[in-house]
């Protein structure tokens, strides 16, 4: 069907590459630890939408002119390694009390507020390079290279991908902000789990900046 080939194996390797942590994981926990399970998912949808752009640009060829630029590559590269440092820096500050204050629970984000939290979480995986050669390496060997619908089979292949990842990443923002709802009635266990995410991004930004091809 509209040239799609080994579909199970296919489903298989996206559900591993999901319960993989990385960067869009690291941000999803972040935002539930700092603000709770609806800032979680809402995170996760940001990302899910990221993956949305990915697959329409593969299935228009897109992806694979960005990744044949060295210069642009590099620049992504380094702007999404700049924007998790950054968010890194801004969740330990943000989150940062004087010792034996006491800390209120997570503020619960607004209208505005979920809307910033889906732009962040669709930034971070827009400018992480490294999804792109995903995409470009892992979508083509499922799609047959005489198909006649080739743009589709992407799209169909791109929907499968966006749809588990939205549902497990929807699930960890659940259980991590269950697990902080829990933390939050001890508030130096809290402090130092903002601490400790805001440290990953950092680390995961730095480990970015220096990837290699």
């Amino acid at each position: 069907m509209l040239g799609i080939t080994d579909l199970p194996l296919f489903v298989g390797a996206v559900f591993l590459l999901n319960v993989t942590p990385g960067p869009d994981t690291a941000y999803i926990v972040g935002r539930s630890v700092a603000q709770g399970r609806a800032a979680g998912v809402v995170s996760a949808l940001g990302v899910s939408a990221g993956c949305c752009v990915h697959s329409l640009a593969i299935a228009f060829g897109l992806t694979a002119l960005l990744a044949a630029s060295a210069t642009a590559f590099t620049l992504i590269k380094f702007a999404g390694a700049a924007y998790l440092v950054w968010l890194g820096l801004r969740l330990i500050w943000q989150r940062s009390a004087p010792p034996g204050a006491h800390a209120a629970p997570a503020a619960q984000p607004g209208t505005r507020g979920l809307r910033a939290l889906f732009m962040q979480g669709f930034l971070t995986n827009v400018l992480n390079p490294k999804v792109i050669l995903f995409f470009i390496s892992f979508f083509p060997q499922f799609v047959d290279r005489n198909a006649e619908h080739q743009a589709l089979a992407f799209l169909a292949l791109g929907g499968v991908m966006v749809a588990m990842s939205t549902l497990w990443n929807s699930l960890v923002a659940w259980m991590a902000g269950t697990l902080t709802r829990r933390a939050s009635e001890a508030p130096r266990l809290k402090c130092w789990l903002d601490r400790i995410v805001g440290m990953a991004f950092i680390g995961l930004g730095a480990r970015l900046a220096f990837a290699q091809r």
